[in-house]
């Protein structure tokens, strides 16, 4: 046997072994951290496996399948011009401001076809912390993800520089693909299911009046119009026969008309028949659908575990105590000093942060004591990495890659946080 190639499977084995022998079950700690775990995975599959991460495989498969590859080399390629790479991505972050796992397969899609690499950036969280955090540390926020947007995309393209000019050559060589299809239809079949993907997951806001109040109330018939408009988009854009279609549409109503105080479940619906109709339809249809199971396929084991390993160490936003107490950490991030600031970009680095919901706990802590600088890092640190990402992250760009990747984050977001609490 040759154990050079049979170590690594002998390490796991063993470690999986030890922890077992050795879990403390019956410890109180032990017991709520791994009720955490589970906790946080259902709240995870709850609140965004569904309404999150289904929608954004389609759309992840669209980018793979339907986007030309010049055009995405056009705009984030190895040899795009950066500030436009940064600006169309800020952009996009704009328009995508949902969980942040809903990127990853987005990112995936745009990496296989030739994307550079960089941070986007979210405008709707930068608002909420500013409106709620305070104005000064909602405009540090909305600089900082500016500056990580540049600076470490700039740092991550002269770390590969090599990397990317042999990239960028092989890109100039590749042949100018054949438009399948005028850009407006491709256009117009992506922005639908962004849409819908908006719409569903719209939270609730904190008034109950206003245009976000009147959005939220109506949200589901806005993705009920949006699901009108993706089943013309495939009869006329993608040719799949009517009669088909108009089959799905129909189980998708009985659904609605079946359980209407329930609309998760014409939702699901929907995704299902739609991945019956383009699995069945024509060689570019079944393309589509490999696609968006290919990368399904690739995050989801990925994420489920760890999601169970951030719940474990740190807790769930359900309440639930992780292994790491919460008085260390609040403990820990106190002051303005370089500790201070590098252990809350590292909680943030690994901690899950659901699109959000960093303001509130980052408030419950600001409260218990942590300081603007340490606040700001962890701001900073937190949306832009998690341990779910990381992982993610590395099956699509390779360990080396993301371990930079993780390390610029830290950094950046350490001396940002003692910037901004020495100057406030």
């Amino acid at each position: 046997m040759d154990w050079k190639s049979e170590y690594k499977y002998l390490l796991w084995l063993t470690g999986i072994f030890l922890f077992t022998y050795f879990m403390p079950v019956g410890n109180v700690v032990f017991n709520e951290a791994l009720y955490s775990a589970f906790e946080l995975t259902r709240w995870y599959a709850r609140e965004h496996i569904l309404l999150c991460l289904l929608p954004a495989f389609f759309i992840a498969g669209v980018i793979a399948v339907f986007v030309s590859q010049n055009a995405v080399i056009k705009y984030f390629g190895a040899a795009a011009k950066k500030w436009l790479s940064f600006l169309v991505a800020s952009f996009s972050g704009t328009i995508l401001a949902v969980c942040s796992c809903t990127i990853l397969p987005l990112f995936a899609g745009i990496y296989k076809r030739g994307a550079g690499i960089g941070p986007a950036i979210n405008i709707l969280a930068i608002i909420l912390t500013a409106r709620i955090l305070g104005l000064e540390l909602g405009i540090a926020r909305v600089v900082g993800a500016v500056l990580f947007a540049v600076i470490i995309g700039l740092l991550m393209h002269v770390i590969y520089r090599r990397e990317e000019a042999v990239k960028a050559t092989h890109q100039m060589t590749l042949p100018m693909e054949e438009e399948g299809r005028p850009l407006w239809q491709t256009a117009t079949h992506f922005f639908i299911l962004v849409a819908i993907l908006i719409f569903a997951t719209w939270g609730a806001p904190e008034g109950s009046s206003g245009l976000w109040a009147m959005i939220r109330k109506f949200k589901w018939w806005l993705v009920a119009i949006f699901a009108g408009g993706l089943a013309f988009s495939l009869i006329g854009i993608l040719k799949i026969k009517l009669m088909r279609v108009v089959a799905g549409a129909s189980v998708v109503a009985v659904s609605t008309l079946l359980v209407p105080s329930k609309p998760l479940i014409p939702f699901v619906t929907g995704i299902v028949v739609l991945s019956i109709l383009i699995s069945f339809g024509d060689e570019e249809s079944q393309a589509w659908m490999a696609e968006s199971w290919s990368f399904a396929k690739q995050i989801l084991p990925l994420l489920a575990v760890g999601v169970l390993a951030a719940g474990f160490f740190l807790g769930s936003p359900e309440g639930g105590k992780g292994i790491i107490p919460d008085t260390w950490i609040s403990g820990l991030v106190g002051g303005n000093s370089l500790g201070a600031n590098l252990f809350a970009s590292v909680v943030g680095a690994f901690m899950y942060f659901a699109t959000l919901t960093e303001v509130p706990i980052l408030q419950g802590l600001i409260n218990a004591g942590m300081g603007k600088g340490p606040a700001l890092a962890l701001l900073l640190a937190g949306p832009a990495l998690s341990l779910p990402n990381m992982l993610v992250i590395r099956s699509v760009m390779g360990t080396q890659k993301t371990l930079v990747y993780v390390v610029l984050v830290t950094i950046m977001a350490t001396l940002s946080g003692l910037l901004f609490g020495g100057l406030f």
